[in-house]
């Protein structure tokens, strides 16, 4: 026998719609900032996540949730604007890392930078406010 799904109350049901809009806000002035950089947002995303750490290219389509040969084609423009390079894996030549370059760490900072959509608002709340919701946020992705 099938268990029925309850409902959600209303309050769920708010809270689920304001983290909708923060995060369609969050995603708008992202896609402006890539703009601001003539990046497309994947673009923008890759180069935000080399920006990290380099990682190979089968790594970055699980992160980007796309292809693998929709990476390289990502990659090899961003390449061509010497903002990524290619590199072997110290750790097993056989596979290529992909590694940001003095100039895409600077697109990276620089996209970083101009999202003030979320620095704003948070920096309105208190340092135990904001340490709060990164642990709810944080128990949310656990669950």
């Amino acid at each position: 026998m099938a268990t029925q799904k309850t409902r959600p109350d209303a309050l769920t049901l708010e809270v689920v719609d304001l983290i909708g809009t923060v995060v369609a806000r969050y995603h708008e002035e992202f896609e402006e900032a890539a703009a601001e950089h003539a990046l497309t947002g994947a673009q923008a995303r890759l180069v935000s996540l080399l920006s990290l750490e380099p990682l190979p290219m089968r790594r970055l389509a699980e992160k980007l949730k796309c292809e693998p040969s929709n990476v390289t084609g990502i990659v090899d423009r961003l390449e061509a604007r010497g903002l990524v390079e290619r590199r072997p894996d110290p750790a097993d030549r056989r596979v290529k890392l992909a590694a940001c370059t003095a100039e895409g760490h600077r697109v990276a900072r620089g996209l970083r930078d101009s999202l003030d959509f979320a620095r704003e608002p948070l920096a309105g709340l208190s340092h135990e406010e904001r340490l709060s919701l990164r642990a709810l946020l944080l128990r949310m992705l656990e669950a």
